[in-house]
């Protein structure tokens, strides 16, 4: 099976490349739109896979496994590598491939309560932002896990809270899971790991880390978060942190949950897209 699949994920690989019109795969083709939109070109593409477990009985089979895309991405006179780790599944019947699909994950958690907001008292927080040590922290962890921390199914926000807090934003609030943004002694709050409850913190905070929601993605810089409502429905689902940007100016970001580096700002090209999608672009201040 392996075999096969190795053959299944090369042929896969010159989809992402072929000058041959529409392709009849989606995640390929919307891809490829996203790219033709950009004005940026996928020069080369390489998938890897990493079996994770394999179910074999009589004539039929199941693998699970992880497919690490490496993308040559040509943008003007710029060229950079993308990458993306999802989890997939492959099904098999006497040998040969009939089904492969990614295999969703679900967000951690389903209460979003209402945050607590802090007030500032007699206590000042001060923080200097290092934009470089978090861009650093998210490039050295973007398809690993810091054992330091605690690891989710769903972990882009825990991912970005880690990215964040690495560039010298304080935690506040502890112990309190509805107030402040922290992670201590196996705990959390609800801020640190829950898309939703990220983005308000963010929008609300008056202690400690302080930010500023800007209009465009173009306004914003390395180490800034981007907050995504993929249905446009009010609940916010996914976050990024900003780790460069294209010839254009637009931002490349890194995240987890689909592992992803130097991915293109919008995730046009994501399952999850849909023409409802709203954003959240968040400057975090430098200095406080």
């Amino acid at each position: 099976m392996k075999k096969q699949l190795q053959c299944l994920l090369e042929k896969r690989a010159q989809l992402f490349v072929s000058k041959d019109g529409r392709n009849e795969e989606e995640a390929v083709e919307r891809k490829r739109r996203l790219f033709e939109k950009r004005g940026a070109e996928i020069v080369r593409c390489t998938i890897n896979s990493q079996i994770i477990s394999k179910y074999v009985m009589e004539k039929e089979g199941r693998v699970i496994y992880l497919a690490h895309y490496q993308f040559l991405v040509k943008h003007g006179t710029e060229m950079y590598v993308e990458e993306q780790v999802e989890k997939r599944k492959a099904y098999f019947e006497r040998g040969e491939l009939m089904k492969d699909e990614k295999v969703a994950s679900a967000e951690p958690g389903t209460a979003h309560p209402r945050l607590e907001r802090e007030m500032l008292m007699d206590e000042r927080i001060s923080y200097e932002y290092d934009r470089a040590k978090a861009v650093r922290y998210a490039e050295t962890w973007w398809n690993s896990y810091n054992p330091a921390f605690p690891r989710f199914e769903v972990n882009c926000t825990n991912f970005v809270s880690q990215c964040v807090h690495a560039g010298g934003a304080p935690m506040t609030g502890y112990p309190n899971r509805a107030k402040g943004w922290w992670c201590k002694n196996s705990n959390w709050s609800y801020s640190w790991a829950v898309a939703h409850s990220f983005r308000w913190y963010l929008s609300g905070t008056r202690v400690g880390l302080q930010t500023m929601e800007v209009s465009s993605p173009e306004q914003l810089m390395a180490g800034d978060v981007i907050c995504y409502d993929f249905q446009g429905d009010g609940r916010f689902d996914h976050s990024t942190i900003v780790v460069a940007k294209d010839a254009n100016g637009m931002p490349l970001v890194n995240a987890h949950t689909t592992n992803s580096r130097m991915r293109y700002w919008s995730y046009e090209d994501s399952t999850a897209y849909t023409p409802n999608i709203r954003y959240k672009f968040f400057h975090i201040i430098d200095r406080k």
